[in-house]
């Protein structure tokens, strides 16, 4: 029989947010006066491994240029990895806003605030594909 403990990367009080991206969901907590960004109990530039997935995390720190440094732990599942990079980004963004609603203009104004609704279309039935219908033939 085995027994998990759960480890938390920070500890104190933090504020909480859900990013999502497609199928991806991402609850994400920051945590004041700490610093680094660990996705699924992992450093960040591990979990996402080409620098430009860390770009799209890194993005919504980038854009708001907080005065306090933060600790980020998420906890992401689902959907491929650039749309689960995606879905931290926008939770991050949602809780930089939560932080601090002096930042909402510049999260805002680059779009990380609102969440990206494109998802693959389903396929119809006598279609090849959502759209792409069979060749028609004359003869």
């Amino acid at each position: 029989m085995s027994t998990k403990t759960k480890t938390t990367a920070f500890a104190g009080t933090y504020i909480e947010a859900v990013g999502r991206r497609k199928t991806s969901i991402a609850r994400v907590r920051i945590f004041a006066n700490h610093e680094g960004i660990i996705v699924n109990g992992m450093d960040y530039k591990k979990y996402f491994p080409t620098a430009d997935m860390q770009k799209i995390v890194e993005d919504a720190f980038r854009k708001a240029r907080p005065e306090t440094r933060f600790g980020v732990s998420v906890k992401v599942e689902g959907g491929g990895i650039h749309s689960q990079s995606e879905a931290v980004r926008h939770g991050i963004s949602r809780t930089l806003n939560t932080f601090d609603i002096t930042l909402r203009h510049s999260l805002k104004k680059a779009g990380f605030l609102k969440r990206d609704p494109r998802v693959k279309e389903r396929r119809k039935f006598g279609l090849k594909k959502a759209r792409r219908a069979p060749q028609w033939s004359k003869r």
